[in-house]
């Protein structure tokens, strides 16, 4: 039996359904995670804990974990995980990406130098260092022109970007993000160097795709019908397959495609995000694993076959066949958190579910929980699965469904 690790950090969504796609292809499963879990504990020696903040610590102790019983494949199924399992995955001489390309897509300042070095479209940008005081905050955003948007180097699922339209506005977005940066020096490694980049108009799309012996296989093309214009930028609901024209399709898969090439990348999965306005493609990011949170349930292909599914057969070398998607149409909504404060209730579920084209909704913080929005918050409440005929029509049902929910907080 083929034998393979999942790296799975404490706060993933996504460990049910890659321990599942594992089963489904016949493979036993190890479970790396930063903490002992209850499912960890119910696997016996079959878990490990691993540092992924220390990528270096976490690769010698799955490379000690393969040398006590060989592995056949390792899977980091979020980004803390990435470049651990590709320094493990070199040692071990199995299938992975090289550690140098990995670390660049956790890091959003080396990806910005190797797109600009390869002529791949992106926004202007420059650095902010750890020292830079206010004045150098204000000489950037005026090298790079209002309005900017600020990120941190390594966090994911827009937890604290920020536009700011003014240099005061700057600053604050500046010092309220190395305030979220300490607050997750567990995911960081306590680096606090910052981005700010040109804020790029036009309407954002994601690209899920494949990549095989340095080859794209593109999966699905997202748009985000809601704009995403800031002061922050939470994504709610995707859409497949895209509604622009098929030259600006051919156009965002391409740019995916050159971006994976100037990172180095050539294996497994990749999730990027674009802006496109009217005929121009920019990358704004591209990471060296697949979607987040739950939204991988909106895709099945073949014969309902998952994406966490086709990451794992490939990552075992196991054939794939069918890939093209099983609806017409499908798509996924993010419930966002509105506010701060201590979740009391979501009612209005049945009528939710019973909302014509939604085929699941999955509410992910249990009651009694303190939860806090974006840019500080890294959850969301949730997850609305719809699929149509079309893609109007699975927005309009993701919509209507939306509506019906009445979620409660206890603002603190």
């Amino acid at each position: 039996m083929a034998r393979i690790v999942l790296l799975l950090p404490t706060g993933t969504y996504r460990a049910a359904d890659f321990i599942d796609a594992a089963a489904a292809a016949g493979a036993e499963v190890v479970v790396a995670s930063n903490r002992r879990q209850a499912l960890a504990e119910s696997m016996g020696d079959r878990a490990v804990v691993v540092d992924f903040a220390r990528p270096e610590k976490a690769a010698a102790a799955l490379v000690e974990l393969a040398r006590q019983r060989p592995v056949d494949a390792l899977v980091a199924v979020d980004d803390q995980g990435v470049v651990a399992a590709a320094q493990a995955a070199a040692e071990l001489g199995l299938r992975h990406n090289s550690v140098d390309a990995v670390a660049a897509t956790r890091d959003k300042a080396e990806m910005r130098r190797r797109f600009a070095a390869h002529a791949v479209a992106q926004p202007e940008f420059r650095i902010v260092e750890v020292d830079d005081g206010e004045a150098r905050v204000r000489q950037v955003v005026a090298e790079v022109g209002l309005p900017v948007v600020v990120k941190p180097l390594s966090l994911s699922g827009s937890r604290g970007v920020i536009r700011a339209d003014a240099g005061d506005e700057a600053v604050a977005a500046v010092a309220r993000i190395r305030a979220i940066l300490a607050c997750a020096e567990d995911e960081t490694g306590g680096a606090d160097t910052l981005l700010i980049e040109r804020y790029v108009p036009g309407e954002e799309v994601a690209v899920e795709g494949l990549l095989r012996r340095g080859e794209l296989e593109v999966l699905a093309v997202f748009d985000k019908p809601d704009p995403l214009v800031g002061p922050f930028f939470e994504e709610t609901i995707y859409v497949t397959p895209s509604r622009h024209p098929a030259e600006i399709v051919e156009s965002i898969t391409a740019s995916t495609a050159s971006a994976a090439r100037a990172l180095g990348l050539t294996e497994g999965p990749i999730h990027a995000e674009l802006r496109v306005d009217g005929t121009r493609v920019t990358v704004l990011e591209l990471a060296a694993r697949s979607i987040g949170g739950l939204c991988a349930r909106t895709l099945r292909f073949g014969m309902g076959v998952s994406l966490e599914e086709i990451i794992v057969r490939h990552a075992l070398g196991l054939p794939l066949t069918d890939l093209n998607r099983q609806h017409a149409a499908s798509g996924v909504m993010m419930l966002p958190i509105p506010t701060a404060g201590t979740l009391i209730a979501v009612t209005g579920r049945d009528a939710a579910i019973g909302t014509p084209g939604i085929v699941g909704l999955e509410i992910t913080i249990p009651t009694g929980r303190h939860v806090v929005p974006l840019p500080e918050g890294d959850r969301y409440l949730g997850f609305l699965f719809a699929v149509g005929s079309t893609p109007q029509e699975v927005e309009a049902s993701l919509r209507t469904a939306h509506a019906r929910l009445d979620v409660a907080i206890r603002p603190t």
